[in-house]
């Protein structure tokens, strides 16, 4: 069985929509996920035969370059400044903001942990209101909002006014990585999201790299204004924010009919190749009956256990790898600038590991090896004494997570339809990453003593060899139901399969 699975992996079919004949005569008539109206997707028929896309090698070049151009680099930017935000208060604790504020490692993990609360609760409400709202309105109001908090930060003198900001903050950013993610869906097929999703999460590494190096230098500027350099990361950063968030208005196309970047065959074509990966009609409104739909997928929380479990990991390197670090006997500064390799190379191997999961549509095996990446990263930490080793120990750890991130991300997303019980598998997998960031400011905060980290480090070790487990589970769970799938579809034909079944159709081929 195990040989089985592994076989069905290495010889997945170019198309989802090419399962069997049973398929080759259904007319391209339903409208996309992404389209407000059925206008062009209508037209996308001249470039259909049934629910094959006609292969047009130019155009399939152009339409996705156009995408990655013009979506992808204001989508990464959104979550770079998103979590850039968010984490920059471990580079002002070391900065001195902890000290100014007068604040116990108690009440650093509670400043924290306000941030996680509104934050978690904000998800899911906030993804089923994208499409009724608009992407392209709601996303950018949220980033400046959360900019002029950010930029509070700065001015905060107590530690109630801090939490204050902290709660909003939360509030205001909790819905953008899930509608990120559900968002680009609006955009790309199954099958190429994996890549996607890594670009812009992958600004999460690098605003790890480009915050040690933004504090480093805005430490500097400690006096200026009569403000701490601590409140100046926040200040300059949160200005920013506000000024792309305002700029994001004109950029953030709503759905692939409203985009100004293609002309009207390209629409169709995008809209067409979307159909064809999705071989289900998407619902024509939101129901309560999806949300709950997707609730009793046990795929989702298969990866829900994981999410969480990486949320844990993630997070504790997000906020602590600067204390971690200066804990190996670097100053302050000079820790800030050695938090930034880690996260570079986590990114280069963030990205190659995407290419690979889109590549061989092997989102299971890419969670299994980079839950592995951490288990050895934090064996290293622990079985050694060496501040050299240590800190090598990053170079793993820190490269794993960021990895298992968005590929847990796509693979979320891949695998739920249509659109309302996919936005609501995304929430919930986000829910519980955050839920994870909860306990990581507890666990590196005040329950394990640095420098050591000693119980924070085995929790983390063996949390990541239980989301490796998990994610063996999911893949093993997703193949045995295409193989059952497979059977159905040979004695019955699409035509007598009950509608709106979405991601249980025998036609929905899962992916692994």
């Amino acid at each position: 069985m195990i040989k089985e699975l592994f076989l069905s992996l290495a010889f997945t079919p170019v198309t989802y929509a090419s399962v069997t004949s049973n398929q080759t005569d259904r007319k391209v008539h339903h409208p996309s996920p992404s389209s407000e109206t059925s206008k062009d997707v209508s037209s996308s028929k001249s470039i259909s035969s049934g629910d094959r896309v006609i292969e047009d090698r130019v155009m399939e070049k152009r339409v996705w370059r156009k995408i990655d151009m013009y979506v992808v680099p204001v989508v990464a930017m959104f979550y770079l400044l998103s979590f850039l935000d968010r984490t920059n208060v471990a580079n002002a604790r070391v900065a001195g903001l902890q000290t100014d504020l007068k604040m116990s490692n108690k009440e650093y993990s509670i400043a924290l942990t306000v941030t996680y609360v509104p934050y978690i609760v904000a998800e899911l409400p906030s993804n089923l209101m994208l499409k009724a709202v608009g992407p392209n309105l709601m996303l950018p109001t949220m980033l400046t909002l959360w900019g002029v908090v950010t930029t509070l930060q700065g001015v905060v003198k107590t530690y109630s006014g801090l939490l204050a900001c902290r709660f909003f903050l939360g509030l205001l950013e909790g819905g953008v990585f899930p509608g990120l993610v559900l968002y680009l869906s609006y955009f790309y097929p199954r099958y190429k999201m994996n890549l996607r999703v890594s670009m812009f999460f992958s600004a999460a590494s690098l605003s790890g790299a480009f915050s040690g190096i933004l504090a480093f230098g805005i430490i500097n500027m400690d006096g200026i204004g009569n403000r701490p350099g601590w409140a100046w990361i926040f200040i300059l950063e949160g200005l920013f924010t506000v000024l792309f968030g305002a700029s994001s208005y004109f950029t953030l196309p709503r759905s692939v009919d409203t985009a100004w970047f293609f002309n009207a065959e390209e629409k169709s074509y995008v809209n067409a190749k979307l159909l064809e990966d999705n071989t289900q009609k998407d619902e024509e409104r939101f129901t309560w009956k999806e949300v709950v739909e997707a609730t009793k997928l046990p795929q989702v929380w298969f990866l829900a256990i994981a999410f969480f479990l990486d949320g844990v990991v993630l997070y504790s390197l997000a906020y602590f790898s600067p204390s971690i670090i200066q804990g190996l006997g670097f100053t302050a500064a000079r820790a800030q600038l050695m938090s930034v390799p880690p996260f570079a190379v986590g990114f280069v191997v963030a990205m190659i590991s995407s290419w690979l999961s889109d590549r061989y549509r092997c989102r299971g095996i890419v969670v299994i090896v980079s839950s592995i990446f951490c288990v050895i990263g934090f064996a290293m930490f622990l079985g050694s004494k060496s501040h050299h080793v240590q800190y090598g120990s990053l170079f793993f750890s820190i490269p794993g997570t960021y990895t298992t991130a968005p590929t847990l991300s796509a693979w979320s997303s891949n695998n739920a339809a249509p659109q309302t019980r996919r936005a609501t598998a995304i929430a919930i997998g986000f829910i519980m990453t955050n839920s994870g960031g909860i306990l990581a400011t507890w666990l590196l905060g005040s329950l394990s003593p640095a420098p050591e980290y000693t119980s924070a480090t085995i929790t983390l070790l063996v949390f990541s060899a239980v989301m490796a487990l998990f994610g063996g589970v999911n893949l093993f769970y997703l193949w045995n139901q295409n193989k059952k799938k497979a059977e159905i579809r040979r004695t019955l034909t699409r035509e007598h399969e009950t509608s709106g079944l979405g991601d249980r159709s025998a036609w929905f081929i899962y992916n692994l």
